[in-house]
Formats: structure tokens, C-alpha cells, sequence
């Protein structure tokens, strides 16, 4: 009787355990039944087959894709179909009696030639479109993706535009809706970044990537690109977009916590439109130049900082400072409260990675003096103190 009572109470947890699991997969088509349709140039909605190929080397690559797919099946279908007919006609019920030999010189040399043969016709186009793809050479534009945890800088390293860098990082709204369990119905969810790679269309883009913390990966399917960015490291990739438009990607190696959180945005542009975006862009930049040497009100610098830290800070340490998990909390931290500033400084220049802290020496002088500043003087910091750019450009010496 103990025995049957103690499987009945086990039977009943495993049907709750069941319920609850069929709840959550109920819930989750719910969430899921939102009228979410297929992303151009990006993911599709029970999407099967390879993204739509923009460039030569990804329609190469989905014909390869193809033609493997094609002689796999031919090979399935003649090994099986010899299989199951041998199995039926030679079956003992009808009397057939197995041949006295031991070996053939023909079968021999069939199943030696054979797949020989299967072998090149796989090998010799594949061949071909792994040196294509290596060949990052006479490009029109060279730009370094740089992979930080997490998100995305972008260098225009040569070519027109060169000079331009910035950060690509997540849609705010998208990243809290994310963080509130409340997913939004857009096609591009998680996809959508503040600011896209912008390239021209019909030009050769070479893509040197690096990163400046752990490994991460550049990849946009449509582009047939996908490429490891190492710290330490550079490797590059090309691609030539042969349609004007939107593609999307992610980063492809597993990067840490926020690894969902760091797409890839690229924005292909008529070489008149292209133009246009590297003039404003340039004029931009220069509106926003700081000169390191000026000396910033507190209040300036905390308004300033503020913008930084909620682009930058808020997804780690949250935007009330108290950090989660293994982050530290910014709100009372002893690093952040000490009127030594060359501690803090050195964090954000250097980054702390046993901590899960990467190096943000691509802001300029002046966001990192205004970030330290904002945190030292937010939530319950109330020390007064602010940090100059001059006191960073001293620091990167």
C-alpha cells in the first residue's frame, strides 16, 4: 500500500510537472500569435529554407546547399532502395540461397571510383567558393567591426567615408520590453539597432573584424558573411550587395549574458544616397567633437553623462545603478564614492574582464569624464565630485 500511495503522490507530481509545461507552451503560441510577418532581409516566420541571397557568394553558397542536398538524397534513396530491395527479394521465405563468393573485382572498383567521383563534384565547386570568399582583396570600402560586450563599433577604416566610426547597439525600448517579459509584435523585434552599418550598393565592402573583450561573430546571412572577431586578433570578410535595403544579422559566438542583444543592422544604399548619408554623417561628427580641453559645469557633465550611461551602462548595471547577479552595483560602490578617480578611470579604460567588465576606451574623453561623473553624483552618491575630459586624455598617456 506505501508503495502504491508513494507512485500515485510521483504519478501526480509528473502531471503537474506536465500541466505546468503544457501552460507555458500554451502561453508562449499565445505571445506568439501576434500578427508578426516575414523581416526583408532578415528572419521569416517558419522560415525553412537559407535567407534570400543578396551577393554572388550567397547565391553560391544556397546552390551548393542544393546540389549537396540533391546527391545526399541520390545516395539515400540508391543505398536504401538496394537495401530494402535485397532484403525483399533475396528473403529466405521465397528459397533464395546466398551466393558462394567472397570478393569482386568490379564491386570492388564500383564502390572505390564511385564515390571518388561523388567526392569531386562536391569538392571542386566548393573549393571554389571558399577562395572566393577569402579573397578580401581591390575592395571599395574597408570598414573594422569591433565586437564589445555587447553591441557593435563600426570604423570606415578606407574608402569614402573614411573617418566615420560610431556604436551600434540595441533599441532601448526593445531591450526593456525584453527585460519586462512583454515582447514587442514588430517583425524586426531584437533586430532593430540606433545606428545601422551603411554601405553603398554594387561596391566591394570589406569587413575587418576584432573585438575587444571575448569572441563574438559578424554574420548576415543574406550576405553569405560570417566571420569570428578575436580579441587580439583580425580576420576580415567581404561582401558586394547587389540590392538596395535593409539585412540583418547577430552575433554568432556564444559572448556572455547579453549575446541575444547585440544584432547587426545593415543599411544598403544607392551610391547618390550613399553620398548624402557620408556628408551628414561627417557633419555630425563635427557638431559633436568636444574639445578635450574645455572645462564642463557639474551639471553639464551629469546631463551628458546621464545619455552615456543609459546607452552604454544601463543594460549591465541597471538603470538604477544596483547592478544584477555577478554585476556590481554602481549605487554605493566604493570604487565610485573615493575622490580617487584615477581608480574609476581605469575600469572604464581598461575594462575589469574577471568581472565581466569590457574597456569602453572607444567613447571619447569627454563621455567618459561625464559617465563617471553622472554615477558619482546619482541614486544615493551624492559626493559633489566631477571629472574633467582633461583628466582622461592624462589617462590614456
Amino acid at each position: 500500500m506505501k508503495m502504491m500511495n508513494a507512485a500515485v503522490r510521483q504519478l501526480g507530481r509528473a502531471c503537474s510537472r506536465y500541466s505546468l509545461a503544457l501552460g507555458a507552451t500554451l502561453a508562449t503560441h499565445a505571445a506568439l500569435a501576434n500578427p508578426v510577418k516575414d523581416l526583408p532581409g532578415g528572419p521569416a516566420v517558419n522560415q525553412l529554407n537559407l535567407h534570400p541571397p543578396v551577393t554572388k557568394i550567397a547565391s553560391e553558397q544556397m546552390w551548393l546547399h542544393n546540389m549537396m542536398l540533391v546527391l545526399c538524397l541520390a545516395i539515400f534513396v540508391a543505398v536504401f532502395g538496394v537495401m530494402f530491395y535485397s532484403i525483399i527479394k533475396h528473403r529466405k521465405s521465397k528459397g533464395a540461397v546466398p551466393a558462394n563468393f567472397h570478393e569482386s573485382v568490379k564491386v570492388e572498383i564500383a564502390w572505390t571510383v564511385v564515390p571518388f567521383i561523388i567526392v569531386i563534384l562536391m569538392a571542386l565547386p566548393a573549393t571554389k567558393v571558399v577562395v572566393a570568399m577569402k579573397d578580401t582583396t581591390n575592395a571599395d570600402l574597408t570598414v573594422k567591426a569591433t565586437g564589445y560586450q555587447w553591441k557593435w563599433g563600426y570604423d570606415y577604416i578606407k574608402g569614402e567615408g573614411e573617418g566615420i566610426g560610431f556604436l551600434s547597439t540595441l533599441d532601448v525600448n526593445q531591450r526593456n520590453a525584453s527585460d519586462s517579459g512583454k515582447p514587442e509584435a514588430v517583425d524586426d523585434y531584437l533586430l532593430r539597432v540606433d545606428n545601422p552599418l551603411v554601405v553603398p550598393v554594387g561596391k566591394k565592402v570589406r569587413i575587418i573584424t576584432t573585438a575587444n573583450d571575448v569572441i563574438h561573430a559578424w554574420m548576415v546571412p543574406a550576405f553569405g558573411v560570417k566571420q569570428d572577431a578575436i580579441p587580439g586578433f583580425v580576420r576580415d570578410t567581404w561582401f558586394k550587395a547587389e540590392k538596395t535595403g535593409d539585412f540583418y544579422g547577430q552575433c554568432a559566438e556564444l559572448c556572455g549574458k547579453e549575446h541575444a542583444y547585440m544584432p547587426i543592422h545593415v543599411k544598403v544604399l544607392s551610391a547618390e544616397d550613399y553620398s548624402k548619408w557620408v556628408d551628414g554623417k561627417k557633419k555630425e561628427m563635427a557638431a559633436k567633437a568636444d574639445d578635450p580641453a574645455k572645462v564642463w559645469k557639474q551639471e553639464e557633465l551629469i546631463a551628458r553623462g546621464e545619455k552615456v550611461y543609459n546607452a552604454n551602462c544601463a543594460a549591465c548595471h541597471k538603470a538604477d545603478g544596483k547592478g544584477a547577479g555577478p554585476i556590481k552595483a554602481l549605487d554605493g560602490s566604493p570604487v565610485v564614492l573615493s575622490d580617487k578617480h584615477e581608480d574609476q578611470v581605469q575600469v572604464l579604460l581598461n575594462g575589469r574582464l574577471d568581472k565581466g567588465m569590457p574597456a569602453w576606451k572607444q567613447l571619447s574623453d569627454t563621455e567618459i569624464a561625464a559617465v563617471i561623473t553622472y554615477t558619482k553624483n546619482s541614486w544615493s552618491n551624492k559626493t559633489g565630485q566631477l571629472v574633467q575630459p582633461a583628466e582622461i586624455v592624462a589617462a590614456r598617456k
